[in-house]
């Protein structure tokens, strides 16, 4: 998974290249029709940074830009219309980010740099697995 590498190597900007089965994951933790469909053109570019300790991702795409600042280890709500719980650890070199519903269901993100050098998110909630891909912007 994590190649060794530690959650540092994370620290950047990636722009995406690809994903796999990210359909039936969004189907999976709830997403409509028509926002899956229209998330299927969207090339997100994540930015990553950290600063005494308090992480930063800010995710940007043609629609809209996200930023969301946690401390690991710390459970946090993020700011969504559905009020979810959200936790990132830092686990075995991967950034770790578990959400949870207002009805229970959780699902897991976990992001590291994999041998080829780019970032890969591997997602799964229930029996669905999804995976991302970005490549460091220079």
């Amino acid at each position: 998974m994590a190649s060794g590498k530690s959650v540092e190597a994370l620290k950047g900007t990636w722009d995406h290249v690809n994903d796999e089965n990210m359909d039936e994951f969004m189907k999976e933790i709830g997403v409509g029709t028509a926002m899956r469909m229209m998330a299927k053109g969207i090339k997100p570019r994540i930015v990553i940074s950290e600063d005494r300790g308090k992480w930063m991702l800010r995710s940007e795409n043609t629609l809209k830009k996200i930023s969301l600042e946690f401390t690991p280890n710390v459970e946090f709500d993020e700011t969504t219309p559905d009020g979810r719980e959200t936790i990132v650890r830092f686990k075995d070199g991967a950034w770790e980010h578990t959400t949870r519903d207002k009805h229970g269901k959780e699902w897991i993100a976990t992001r590291y740099v994999n041998d080829e050098g780019q970032q890969q998110i591997d997602m799964k909630c229930g029996s669905v697995t999804a995976h991302r891909w970005f490549k460091r912007v220079d």
